[in-house]
């Protein structure tokens, strides 16, 4: 094995790790010797990649973070969304929306409009807040426990239409049922006569990174069909979770 390919297996154990490993417990994982793990940590670590806690365990640095976080990785992920996006889009005739959890809100990334005169009106870089969304009940359904609570716990839960679910004991319920099926409905709690299916994209460790969905107006998402939608969007955002963990 090389030496990028040494790093990468380094890389890969402390991003599985959320309390950090040693460099006795970094070597077992990855099979390098400890003198050359030392060596490449003692790297990162000064380089600000890694940090090392006060017993010894390296953990995920700050400037590493930020090279899988922001505007190069929103870039990365609508590139390889895109044709996955236009492919939901032939199947669904409807608008097709792919979007982040950013602060309080969900930040859409891209949108294909559906072609139908009446539609629902999107577009990227809007956003909305996370408890009235498909999209933000899609992604916190999938994160770890103590993330998703923190976003919880911050909410302010505002009501958009009489349908919003605008408190925490009832949303939790809305969450796991999410967690349950795979897939989140926005039943006309962001605007009233308004569908919206979503999907959540993981990544390799089940963790919520982003979300695709389908809305347009509940005329056209009538309730029969949400289960042809939800299985369109939920293959859709398998397609992405593959193509960005490098499995297809």
């Amino acid at each position: 094995m090389g030496v990028v390919g040494k790093v990468l297996r380094i890389l890969e154990a402390l991003d599985s790790s959320s309390t950090g490993l040693q460099l006795r417990q970094i070597a077992q994982q990855t099979g390098i010797h400890k003198s050359t793990a030392y060596r490449f940590l003692a790297h990162l670590e000064n380089a600000g990649y890694l940090f090392r806690d006060d017993a010894g365990a390296y953990i995920i640095g700050p400037r590493l973070s930020q090279l899988g976080a922001g505007i190069a990785f929103h870039a990365t992920l609508r590139k390889i969304s895109r044709p996955v996006l236009q492919k939901v889009w032939r199947t669904t005739k409807e608008t097709v929306n792919l979007a982040v959890v950013e602060g309080h809100d969900i930040l859409y990334l891209d949108v294909i409009e559906s072609a139908h005169t009446f539609r629902m009106g999107s577009q990227a870089g809007m956003r909305r807040p996370i408890n009235c969304t498909a999209l933000g009940k899609a992604i916190l359904a999938f994160l770890p426990t103590d993330h998703r609570e923190e976003l919880l716990a911050s909410l302010t839960f505002e009501r958009f239409t009489p349908r919003t679910i605008a408190d925490g004991p009832r949303f939790r319920k809305e969450l796991a049922k999410v967690h349950r099926q795979g897939y989140a409905l926005d039943d006309q709690e962001a605007e009233l006569g308004a569908r919206c299916v979503a999907a959540p994209i993981l990544n390799e460790t089940g963790k919520a990174i982003a979300a695709i969905s389908v809305s347009g107006p509940q005329t056209r998402i009538g309730r029969d069909k949400i289960h042809a939608f939800a299985t369109s969007i939920e293959n859709g955002a398998k397609e992405i979770s593959s193509r960005l963990n490098g499995t297809s």
